[in-house]
């Protein structure tokens, strides 16, 4: 009862003391360090990860305000709509007037005020209607052409819906007359091109709306006459280019520009020279593969800028020179092979960051530094969230093996990197002093198997080191992950493992050797003396030592080879890792691992064939039941190996395939699956063979009881049962 109290008190000092040791003494952020954000009293400092969770732990709340990312479009649209949205069929308050004021409207369409809804009516012409009609929808029709003056006597109509008919062409004075128009949907038809001036007498016209459509090119002078547009939708078209001078050249009010979904390779210099007004411009999903400089630098009132999902290989920092007031950039998905250290620097009001699908192998805290007001980043990897720790709200927040708070995410993770490493270390330090007490007649044997017990035992030894280390960073492990996983000692723990995991390898692959030759060939008088069990014994283990330091004399090919995740385990590779450490992990895993997987698989199968054969030969019961507990025993030897390594193999190929595979699995191979075999091999070495618990029982009852001997080859399976 003391020991556990004594254990309980030390941890929570240990937290509270680590806690105070790595508190950061540059505050930030309203008085609270770097990772910590501020209550809106701005006395009570809460960690990134408390944040935007669903849960208020602040008395004000305010932990759970502004969490939506609403920065850019929505608001701009917000303001779009309440500015712009009445229309003569709504009174002030939005509610439709009940009665209709019009004397013609066609049959079977709806009128209510000034309003005619002629929708999906199967119309293939524009109906006619009374001149002082203020709204005309004729959406999901079957028009197939919009022609001259059509429209020409309905100066006071306001909104006209022409979305989803089958218009592919338009006449140059189709919309001639609609002087008072506000907002024309065209959108889901099949228009390939704009004529000149088309649009030139829509003087207060603010709305238009060409999505879906198959248009190819667009020619500044059709937009002619649109002085007043403010919103202007092209996605989902087949442009292929912009015009030669601007966009903006005829639209200088020109606020909403939508671009998405076309076939554009290179915005030219002067693509949107001019458009001084323009607060969102969408760009994603198309071709573009250069963006010339200065593109973006006359769009002074630029708030949100698109360019996801395109072909950009490079991105100078230049590209944002002038974009002085955005606010949300997205430039995720893009195949960059590198963001410059100042990117976004350009960029001070940035509020939301988008780098999703990006992977950033330069990445440095200095790219975000000058973001002091970034609300919201989004990143491809978690690791990333590490360099931004002065952003409110980073995703993705957990790669499955860490998480904001904790070294290790899981609850289920944390208890049992304990559990597992009390087990594999006492299980190997009992073998290993108890074989060092008893006196057993294959003394060879008995050195192999503490000298595999010592490399298991370092299995242990890494996992209560990730155990202690989960403890130090508890409850703000985002602000140090960068630096523990580029710390020396990430790379020392990392390395333990790799030592244990290669050694443990090599010298069960030994061992089955020299059991197998002793059993197919068993009276052979070669056999391995003491001198040559500790030559081969230090190979191994100077060829255990030399594959875990080579990733430290070649920095320059291998990189941060231990500290590519949290549990510095180097497993799992992705887009960043370099070549040669790709290369050597590969060699490792897939080469040396399987070949010995393979080699004590095929020992095992030979020495099961060979006592089969013997017992059959003797057809003595003794010998058949020792081959039947044999048979056991090998099989429960080759299915923890199997159980160890073929989901490691796995995992290694299929990183190597690029398969997006979760942090999770990677956590989980590391605490339960790789540990595996340095747990269960003194059980399955030792405790569990008859030789062993003999000798324990004779020391403990401090007797030497007599042995029955067994005649024929009955007495060489009861010898191979034993020192299996």
């Amino acid at each position: 009862m003391i020991s556990k109290f004594t254990m309980k008190l030390f941890l929570v000092i240990l937290q509270m003391v680590t806690k105070a040791f790595l508190a950061d003494s540059h505050p930030d952020h309203g008085g609270c360090s770097s990772g910590m954000f501020p209550c809106e009293n701005m006395t009570v400092c809460l960690p990134q990860l408390l944040h935007c969770n669903g849960v208020i732990n602040c008395d004000d709340g305010a932990d759970e305000e502004n969490c939506v990312n609403d920065v850019g479009w929505p608001k701009i649209f917000n303001e779009l709509l309440s500015n712009n949205g009445s229309s003569s069929s709504r009174t002030s308050d939005g509610s439709r007037v009940a009665n209709c004021t019009l004397n013609q409207y066609p049959a079977g369409c709806g009128c209510s005020g000034t309003a005619v809804n002629c929708q999906d009516r199967g119309l293939r012409t524009v109906p006619q209607v009374s001149p002082s009609v203020t709204e005309l929808d004729l959406k999901n029709n079957e028009i197939v052409s919009l022609l001259d003056y059509q429209f020409i006597a309905y100066e006071q109509l306001e909104l006209l819906f022409l979305q989803d008919n089958r218009i592919q062409s338009i006449s140059a004075s189709a919309f001639a007359g609609l002087v008072k128009l506000k907002k024309l949907y065209l959108n889901s038809n099949n228009i390939t091109h704009l004529k000149p001036r088309i649009f030139h007498n829509l003087f207060h016209l603010k709305w238009l709306i060409l999505e879906n459509n198959n248009i190819t090119e667009i020619l500044a002078t059709a937009f002619e006459g649109l002085k007043s547009l403010l919103f202007l939708d092209l996605h989902n078209n087949l442009l292929r280019g912009l015009p030669n001078t601007s966009i903006c050249s005829e639209m200088p009010k020109l606020n909403w520009l939508d671009l998405e979904g076309n076939q554009l390779h290179t915005l030219q210099s002067s693509s949107f020279r001019g458009c001084n007004e323009v607060t969102v411009l969408v760009l994603n999903r198309n071709k573009i593969e250069r963006i010339q400089a200065g593109t973006f630098s006359n769009l002074n009132s630029l708030v949100e800028l698109d360019l996801s999902s395109n072909r950009l290989k490079d991105l100078l920092p230049s590209s944002f020179k002038g974009l002085h007031e955005l606010q949300q950039l997205n430039i995720s998905n893009n195949p960059l092979h590198q963001i410059y250290p100042d990117e976004f620097d350009d960029v001070p009001l940035l509020r939301s960051l988008s780098l999703e699908g990006l992977e950033i192998p330069n990445i440095h805290s200095r790219m975000f530094e000058k973001l002091t007001d970034l609300h919201h980043i989004y990143f491809k990897k978690f690791q990333y969230c590490s360099f931004a720790p002065h952003v409110r709200s980073c995703k993705p927040n957990t790669d499955g093996i860490s998480s904001f708070e904790n070294l290790l995410a899981s609850g289920v993770l944390r208890v049992f990197v304990w559990v597992v490493a009390f087990i594999t270390c006492l299980g190997n330090l009992f073998v290993i002093l108890t074989r060092s007490f008893i006196t057993t007649e294959n003394s060879n044997h008995a050195l192999a198997i503490k000298s595999l017990c010592c490399a298991d035992c370092l299995m242990g030894i890494y996992l209560f080191f990730l155990g202690a280390f989960d403890l130090r960073f508890s409850g703000e492990y985002n602000q140090h992950a960068q630096a523990w996983m580029a710390s020396t000692a990430c790379q020392l723990v990392g390395s333990l493992a790799m030592l244990s995991s290669e050694v443990s390898v090599f010298q069960l692959t030994y061992m089955t050797l020299e059991k197998s030759f002793s059993v197919v060939f068993p009276f052979s008088h070669h056999r391995a003396s003491k001198k040559r069990t500790l030559s081969t014994l230090a190979v191994i283990w100077l060829l255990g030592f030399s594959l875990t330091l080579v990733p430290f004399l070649c920095k320059e090919s291998f990189g941060t080879y231990y500290g590519r995740n949290g549990v510095c385990f180097p497993l799992q590779s992705d887009g960043t890792e370099r070549h040669g450490a790709r290369v050597y992990s590969t060699g490792i895993f897939l080469g040396l691992n399987l070949v010995a997987f393979a080699i004590i698989v095929l020992a095992y199968a030979s020495m099961f064939y060979s006592i089969h054969t013997t017992a059959a030969r003797t057809g003595e019961r003794s010998a058949v039941s020792v081959e039947v507990a044999l048979a056991k025993r090998f099989f429960f030897i080759v299915f923890t190996n199997a159980l160890c390594w073929i989901p490691i193999f796995l995992l290694k190929l299929l990183s190597l395939l690029d398969l997006d595979i979760p942090g999770t699995v990677t956590s989980w191979v590391v605490i339960f699956i790789l540990p595996i075999n340095s747990a269960l091999n003194p059980i399955l070495y030792t405790i569990t063979t008859t030789s062993f618990q003999e000798k324990l029982k004779q020391c403990l009852q401090k007797n030497k009881p007599s042995l029955q001997d067994t005649q024929g080859k009955s007495f060489v399976l009861l010898t191979v049962h034993s020192s299996t």
